[in-house]
């Protein structure tokens, strides 16, 4: 078999690469028209939007050449946008046509009800076999596959017919029902990421590759069936492991964690059992692991996501001062699940006066096998020249640049948030926003406060409540707010439900809880208490305080969807 891959030149194709060096397959790259020729399958890997894929495939000469090579009858994959460009359009790009293979359109998810993207792992729902069907089942029901797109095909039997006929899965998001996955004559494809699903997603890989060439060209279309909306959708709770990377002293990249943003020893904080040790460890660097070795253990353990933060301050330049592509490009071969890289996603000058614009450092990290890319310090600056201009979009900030060209689902906001406590009869600018503490909040019980932003690592507050900001970040285009709490940080407290209630109440897009776990009773809490999407954690999954494994049974014992370890 000769096996392609086909690079449109944006978003990560590389961890598809790795998991079909995982597997034991040889492939090549579709470069030129030409080696649409060559092949005998190919696999199209379609990470971010529409347009961009679109634009791509034609600039480089690839378009007529793919549609060709599809109705030549070969065997053909598509993963996320790969999947959408065989339909006719997208709403995320009216101006773009698709290769119109399937006869309907993409449209956007109804955002009145729910968060979008439909950011997590979720399940697909089979067709029934045809008795005279060649093909096998290749994905299975029980199984969860990591979705992540703001756009779908709808299943609508009734108003779309013939779509409807090349589906061989189905999946509930809220009360929407989507075209998960295809399949007829030689065209396969999902709109979950294989390559992003764990073991279950690589076995979707292995099965579409060992079939015969009878069972990957001759599927017989589907028996369109209705599909009606289930009270509940399979989407699971998402637990984060994340990992703050840091240079040593020496230079080398380690795993960290400080409490209220301190990540040096300080004495008697080092080696218990040695004093000597410990004054010897004062002042170093705290080091809980190497990356990828982390990244490793918590993948196998079942995280459902991993985020490797540079928190590393950069002497020269984000791509050059420290190896932290490296770092990624060696955990997304040995992980399979998302990755969100963070640290140095912004606009910057090299010391020769190089320009480096965010989104050459966001796609460096993209092609080194990052999924996603989460903006700090960068996001606030942004936002506030937003309000500053109107709340006009001016398309210049890193979050516009790398959601026009990865997609929203493609950048995530870290927002770092700290209490400003106020008189109980405050009227100011955010009154709207005010907190009043309860039984919970130990010494500000009987206080109130609202959020005030911060920059560089919580050490410089903005005039910008948490709220302006995520609504700000929101209208530039992330796609995925991480809402830390400098107050809860380190404490083992628990999550600050009030802080990230105020956020989930006032944007449309998932939103992460970060800061204050102590136990696995807290990620139970949070989920209940505060609808979020997905709740992480690092320093008590470092020191093995809690273990991953342990979250997950309890929120199975309490009845909360997640992702089986």
């Amino acid at each position: 078999m000769s096996l392609y891959i086909l690079d449109y030149g944006a978003g990560n194709v590389q961890s598809l690469a790795n998991s079909l060096t995982r597997l034991g397959y040889a492939f090549e790259w579709i470069s030129t028209p030409d080696d649409f020729h060559k092949a005998s399958s190919i696999v199209f890997p379609g990470v971010g939007a529409f347009h961009t894929a679109v634009e791509h495939l034609r600039a480089r000469a690839l378009w007529d050449p793919l549609r060709q090579y599809i109705q030549s009858g070969k065997p053909y994959f598509g993963i996320c946008v790969g999947l959408q460009v065989l339909f006719q359009s997208s709403a995320e790009s009216p101006g773009s046509i698709g290769l119109g293979i399937i006869p309907s359109p993409i449209q956007r998810f109804d955002d009145t009800s729910k968060a979008v993207p439909h950011m997590g792992w979720n399940t697909a729902q089979l067709f029934p076999s045809e008795p005279s069907s060649s093909s096998s089942s290749i994905t299975s029901p029980s199984n969860h596959y990591y979705f992540v797109h703001s756009f779908r095909a709808p299943y609508d039997p009734e108003k779309y017919p013939e779509a409807a006929s090349w589906a061989h899965a189905t999946t509930q998001y809220g009360q929407e029902v989507f075209i998960s996955v295809v399949r007829r004559g030689n065209v396969f494809g999902t709109q979950y990421h294989p390559e992003k699903s764990g073991q279950a997603g690589l076995d979707v890989l292995r099965e579409w590759l060992d079939q015969t060439d009878v069972q990957r060209t001759a599927a017989p279309p589907t028996n369109p069936i209705p599909r009606p909306p289930q009270p509940r959708d399979g989407l699971t709770k998402r637990v984060i492991a994340c990992m703050d990377v840091r240079s040593n002293d020496a230079g080398d990249l380690v795993v960290t964690k400080g409490d209220q943003y301190d990540v040096r020893e300080k004495p008697n904080q080092g080696c218990p059992s040695s004093t000597a040790l410990t004054q010897e460890t004062a002042g170093t660097v705290r080091n809980l692991g190497k990356p990828v070795v982390l990244a490793e253990r918590y993948a196998a353990s079942g995280a459902d996501e991993l985020a490797l933060l540079n928190i590393t301050s950069f002497r020269r330049s984000p791509l050059h001062d420290q190896p932290m592509i490296a770092v990624v490009r060696a955990a997304a071969a040995r992980v399979f699940v998302p990755l969100t890289i963070g640290g140095g996603i912004t606009d910057s000058v090299d010391p020769d006066g190089t320009h480096r614009p965010a989104l050459e450092v966001a796609g460096a990290y993209f092609r080194a096998g990052a999924d996603k890319v989460s903006i700090g310090s960068d996001a606030v600056r942004a936002v506030e020249r937003l309000r500053a201009n109107s709340n006009v979009l001016d398309g210049t900030s890193a979050i516009e640049t790398i959601a026009r060209a990865y997609g929203n689902q493609a950048v995530v906001v870290s927002i770092d948030p700290r209490r400003a406590f106020v008189d109980p009869g405050y009227t100011g600018p955010h009154a709207g926003e005010i907190v009043r503490g309860g039984p919970g909040d130990g010494e500000d019980a009987d206080k109130a406060w609202w959020y005030q932003c911060t920059v560089s690592g919580g050490r410089e507050a903005r005039d910008l409540s948490v709220v302006e900001l995520a609504q700000g970040a929101e209208k530039l285009g992330a796609g995925e707010l991480l809402v830390n709490s400098i107050d809860r940080d380190g404490t083992g407290r628990g999550f600050d439900h009030a802080l990230l209630s105020l956020v989930r109440r006032a944007v449309r897009i998932p939103v992460v809880a970060s800061s204050g776990a102590g136990s696995a009773a807290h990620f139970v809490d949070v989920f209940r208490e505060t609808g979020v999407e997905a709740a992480l954690a690092a320093g008590i999954f470092h020191r093995e305080e809690v273990r991953i494994e342990d979250v997950k049974r309890a929120l199975a014992d309490a009845g909360i969807s997640t992702r089986a370890s």
